[in-house]
């Protein structure tokens, strides 16, 4: 067995390119084995396979047992510990707070409407960065109109999840201040590795 590549290596953490999920198989050590380049493999070369689009699912190497769930959690809560916090902490204490509750069946496929309304929102974005070095003014109404969308979307759903407090929440569809001078300062950001590639 080698040792797994290094991130920035020629290969890549997942190592092929077909539909069929990765087999990842995790011993008592703890040590990860991505089966599809024979090679150990850390929590890193995970999240990058995730970020790359490819399909794995992690297996204890004894028992087949699946551990997915368990160590995607774990990457998360590796990515939070390096200060990229993604997770507020009102958003953690009201998922908690829905665990062992009535509604709770219902959660999974709500955050994965919602993840799946940002996503889309994310790419227009995305697509729309170039109007927004070309036209800062109009690219900021492009981000703020999908800050208003997103903000919408969750409204309506911590309103369905009784978690909205009367007279606490924001006007439906309004964007949050600091949601929208985070989209400002990353269209600064781009705009700065934009110039770098170009080398100015």
């Amino acid at each position: 067995m080698t040792e797994a590549p290094g991130l920035n290596g020629a290969q890549r953490p997942g190592g092929n390119t077909s539909d069929e999920s990765i087999v990842i198989k995790k011993y008592a050590n703890r040590r990860l084995y991505n089966t599809a380049t024979s090679s150990y493999v850390t929590l890193d070369h995970l999240a990058e396979m995730v970020r790359n689009g490819d399909e794995f699912h992690v297996v204890d190497a004894k028992t087949g047992e699946d551990l997915t769930r368990a160590v995607l959690t774990q990457i998360i809560f590796e990515q939070e510990n390096k200060g990229q916090n993604l997770l507020p902490v009102p958003f953690l204490r009201q998922l908690i707070g829905l665990y062992g509750d009535n509604l709770q069946s219902f959660v999974p496929s709500y955050l994965e409407m919602s993840m799946n309304a940002f996503r889309k929102n994310q790419e227009a974005m995305r697509r729309s960065v170039s109007e927004a070095f070309s036209a800062p003014q109009s690219g900021m109404r492009i981000f703020e109109d999908a800050a208003r969308q997103n903000m919408a979307f969750f409204e309506q759903g911590l309103k369905m999840f009784g978690l909205s407090k009367p007279g606490g929440g924001m006007e439906a569809g309004a964007p949050m201040g600091d949601d929208v001078e985070t989209l400002k300062a990353e269209i600064d950001r781009l705009r700065e590795e934009l110039k770098n590639a170009k080398g100015e």
